[in-house]
């Protein structure tokens, strides 16, 4: 959760990479159009625990702020409007697709304005806002929103509508903005990432962009992409990691679970040796690839083998980065209907996962020392490798692409030899 009044209205923020640069678009639009006294909460629906989370923000708002006018909207407030128009401290519920539209803060006209997610147009989804995202020290670029996948366990498709791609001259335009402000990195983001193009004209591939933006913005120093599907990874983009030293040698997978059965239950498209053949394909053309992963502990009728098997797909696809979910059934979807594990299983396998995930972040930090690596640097004195490790970096401005020796590593983050 994010909680910030820098300028505009107060927003708190639950959820994805995507919301929080949505959050910073809805903060320009709703200083120009809102009235005083707005406080925004931007919700996620990933699980049954985001609800309850947003749920206790609005009424702590409500408390400590009780002439607020409270707007609620985000990916939750998309699939369930009903429970937070309900709730006597909620002023106005926006939907996803309203919430990005400037008029929908002109004026707030009913209690409601959730439209239809599922029957918005395809191609050429609206770009985030250049200004919404000034003085950051990289920028978020949301070039695809939406799903047209059906996994078992997940309502985002409910919460966001169908696949659909920022054209590509709208995506370059932005990015050039971007880079014009003196961005030096500029991270591609999505709910989809890896799907992007395939509802424009030709099916571009996710590769083609990543080049492009590439070649057409030489003074970019890094380009990051979010999260991806391995298996939709394009043969131009696993080869641009090889050939392009300023996309950067991270990517973070959706890969949920290390075994076949439980893959197939989940309604993932991916197998478990796709999975570490893909790792092994990238780190072969680029060896400094780090990767993490999404992981869910103790999904339906996972048994202490299928267990055993994602526990060890950490080593086999040689993750150094790993967020573990204790699975959380949502209602409406699939897997709430499967048979369930006992949920103390549940969090002592999400316990298991989490400390090896402490083990191998701790071997990918060793691993550092002695090393000269490329620090981009942020606010609160804390930076970001090229492979995405954190670092320390106390007293030196934030937005400096600067280059240092690690010494050590501490707290999860590389120790820097300062000048």
């Amino acid at each position: 959760m994010a909680d910030d009044a820098r300028d505009g209205p107060e927003i708190v923020t639950f959820g994805c990479r995507l919301n929080m640069v949505e959050s910073e678009v809805v903060r320009s639009l709703a200083a120009q159009g809102a009235e005083k006294g707005v406080v925004i909460v931007n919700t996620c629906a990933v699980t049954a625990e985001a609800m309850r989370q947003a749920r206790q923000a609005i009424r702590r708002i409500a408390r400590e702020q009780p002439d607020a006018r409270i707007v609620v909207t985000g990916c939750a407030a998309q699939i369930e409007p009903k429970i937070f128009a309900d709730m006597p401290e909620v002023a106005h519920v926006l939907g996803n697709a309203e919430k990005t539209i400037a008029a929908s803060w002109d004026h707030f006209a009913s209690r409601e304005n959730v439209g239809a997610i599922s029957e918005v147009r395809r191609g050429n989804a609206p770009a985030p806002l250049l200004s919404a995202l000034e003085g950051h020290t990289r920028a978020f670029l949301a070039v695809q929103n939406g799903c047209d996948h059906s996994c078992t366990f997940c309502v985002i498709p409910q919460g966001r509508g169908p696949s659909r791609s920022v054209a590509e001259d709208e995506v370059l335009a932005q990015a050039r903005r971007f880079v014009e402000t003196g961005h030096k990195e500029l991270v591609l983001t999505g709910v989809d990432l890896t799907s992007w193009g395939g509802d424009l004209p030709g099916a571009p591939k996710l590769g083609r962009l990543v080049r492009r933006l590439l070649r057409e913005l030489p003074k970019l120093p890094r380009l990051r992409l979010s999260s991806i599907d391995c298996i939709e990874a394009d043969d131009d983009l696993t080869a641009a990691f090889a050939e392009e030293e300023r996309l950067t040698p991270y990517l973070h997978l959706s890969l949920q679970s290390g075994d076949d059965l439980v893959l197939k239950r989940m309604k993932r498209r991916h197998s478990r040796a796709q999975a570490v053949d893909f790792c092994a394909r990238l780190r072969e053309k680029r060896p400094e690839m780090a990767f993490g992963a999404d992981l869910i502990a103790g999904f339906p009728t996972e048994d202490d083998a299928a267990a055993a098997r994602s526990l060890a797909l950490v080593e086999d696809c040689g993750l150094a980065f790993l967020h573990v979910f204790p699975f959380s059934a949502r209602p409406g979807t699939p897997a709430a209907r499967m048979k369930p594990v006992p949920s103390a299983l549940v969090k002592a396998r999400a316990k298991t996962l989490r400390a090896e995930g402490d083990r191998v972040l701790a071997r990918h930090l060793e691993k550092q020392v002695g090393r000269r690596v490329k620090i981009l640097s942020e606010r609160g004195g804390a930076g970001r490798a090229d492979d995405f490790t954190a670092a320390k970096t106390p007293g030196v401005e934030p937005g400096r692409l600067f280059e240092a020796d690690v010494i050590g590593f501490s707290e999860g983050s590389l120790d820097l030899k300062l000048s």
